[in-house]
């Protein structure tokens, strides 16, 4: 799936003119997200990258409440977070053990994170929870695709939704009134959602579906942030106390424990197709998200594939940054002419050589 020298040259000529573009001043893009002293919620933080972000934000000043379901795993992460704190002394950690499959569970963790925090709802909340059990679609059970769409979709709108609830309080009912700056509700989703590739059909409609929530999501609270800035006193004593954005990470390939589990059911031919594509390691990750979210982005990819498939497949999305997205979607639409015949060549060229399993080798091996 790597791109290569298909796109090479036509990526150069717009890098260039993107950065001509931004030094005449057409690029920018709200940023407001400052996390020492915020308290940061989120969920799969006993491992992988949840764990990544919740030490590097911890590191930043922020008061982290991480979630997973394994015991056992939240009480090591909890102290190797803990002992990333920029501040031991003022910081506060917290560990919470819940199924986010289930919506009871959600709402669960939204109250007793803000019972802990004096009351006060988190700050940002960040869903990271979620596995990829990659396979060919005629031989991935229903019930295993069920559970990539409860784990990948709906555990991620149950968060959603219990977040929201209690972040769109109106300002009048609040009890809170010296909290200051935007709420952040940050979803994580996959570069697999942009683009289709064989053998992750139980994966990525989960994460394309979670795409077009965080779209909806991103325009509905318009709405609320719009009712903040009214002239009419009854309409801004309606709206929230302070406004909300939503973002959307991206990642690509991570070397972390969820590979490993990934890599036992992944058909040859998917990995033929991610030959050559960037991985990297959940800190790496973390830190790309992280500094995308503090220059405002929306739609967060992590390494340069992502990059360019997130300006090929953007459509009505929002943009990050105008003028170097609708360049660069220009120049990926034209390469993806080439690239997408070639990726459904090497699938039928493998069928054609192999047949529908697995080669000779992993059979054998499987035995």
């Amino acid at each position: 799936m790597a791109y290569g020298l298909y796109i090479f040259s036509a990526l150069i000529i717009a890098q260039f003119t993107a950065l001509a573009l931004e030094a005449m001043g057409l690029f920018g893009s709200k940023k407001d997200f400052e996390v020492d002293g915020k308290t940061v919620l989120i969920t799969g933080g006993s491992q992988g990258m949840g764990k990544a972000v919740a030490k590097l934000l911890a590191s930043k000043g922020a008061n982290v409440v991480i979630i997973a379901r394994d015991e056992g795993k939240l009480a090591k992460a909890f102290g190797e977070i803990s002992a990333a704190a920029k501040s031991s002394s003022t910081q506060r950690f917290n560990a919470i053990s819940a199924d986010v499959t289930r919506p009871s569970e959600n709402a669960r963790i939204l109250a007793e994170t803000t019972a802990w925090n004096n009351n006060q709802p988190p700050d940002i909340v960040w869903q990271i929870a979620g596995s990829s059990t990659p396979g060919l679609f005629l031989e991935t059970p229903i019930e295993a695709l069920h559970a990539q769409m409860d784990l990948n979709y709906w555990a991620a709108t149950y968060l959603s939704h219990a977040t929201l609830k209690a972040w769109t309080t109106p300002a009048s009912q609040s009890t809170n009134r010296t909290a200051t700056g935007t709420r952040h509700l940050i979803l994580t989703s996959s570069s697999a959602a942009l683009c289709g590739v064989a053998g992750y059909t139980p994966y990525s409609p989960p994460k394309a579906a979670m795409r077009s929530l965080a779209d909806n999501l991103k325009s509905e609270m318009n709405l609320y942030n719009g009712a903040r800035q009214s002239p009419d006193r009854e309409i801004r004593a309606s709206a929230p106390e302070r406004d909300i954005a939503i973002h959307l990470i991206l990642p690509g390939t991570i070397t972390s424990p969820g590979l490993i589990t990934e890599n036992l059911t992944k058909h040859p031919v998917t990995k033929v197709l991610e030959g050559g594509d960037p991985v990297q390691s959940e800190d790496e990750v973390a830190a790309v998200a992280v500094k995308g979210l503090e220059s405002g982005g929306y739609l967060i990819t992590t390494n340069w594939l992502g990059h360019l498939m997130r300006a090929g497949m953007l459509g009505g999305s929002p943009r990050n940054r105008v003028v170097w997205d609708t360049v660069l979607g220009w120049v990926v639409g034209v390469a993806y002419a080439f690239i997408v015949p070639d990726m459904e060549g090497k699938v039928w060229k493998y069928g054609r050589e192999t047949g529908l399993g697995r080669g000779e080798g992993e059979r054998e091996s499987k035995t």
